[in-house]
């Protein structure tokens, strides 16, 4: 239906991590049980990964990098045959503690290979 020609822009997942749109977290994703490549939004690290300043030394990103994707397997665990779900975690944010809800999609990669891709549930 389309030829390279009707394209008009290309936007791949690698120029976005590269870019830093995406953080790709598949090393510790691995840790946790997740065998495919998974990048967090720019957004969702900035408000579930790093340490808001009034938490520097009580808490670190490697823990609160585990805690995002310990709950994403737990919620893909709990999911029946979907590539999108919705899961709840608890985080420190700039504005105090609170419960932050992600969405997670499973789709195809740059070579149309599975991966995953966490966001907030206003991102596409």
């Amino acid at each position: 239906m389309f030829s390279d020609a009707d394209l008009i822009h290309v936007y791949t997942r690698v120029q976005a991590i590269e870019d830093g749109q995406l953080i790709d977290v598949s090393a510790a994703a691995r840790k946790v049980g997740i065998k495919f490549p998974v990048a967090l939004t720019a957004a969702v690290w900035s408000q579930c990964v790093e340490v808001p300043p009034r938490r520097k030394g009580l808490e670190d990103e490697s823990a609160r990098l585990r805690d995002v994707l310990w709950m994403l397997m737990s919620s893909i665990r709990r999911a029946s045959n979907t590539r999108q779900i919705e899961y709840t975690l608890r985080c420190s944010t700039r504005a105090g503690s609170r419960r932050v809800t992600l969405k997670a999609m499973c789709g195809p990669g740059d070579d149309a290979e599975p991966v995953i891709t966490v966001m907030q549930p206003g991102e596409d």
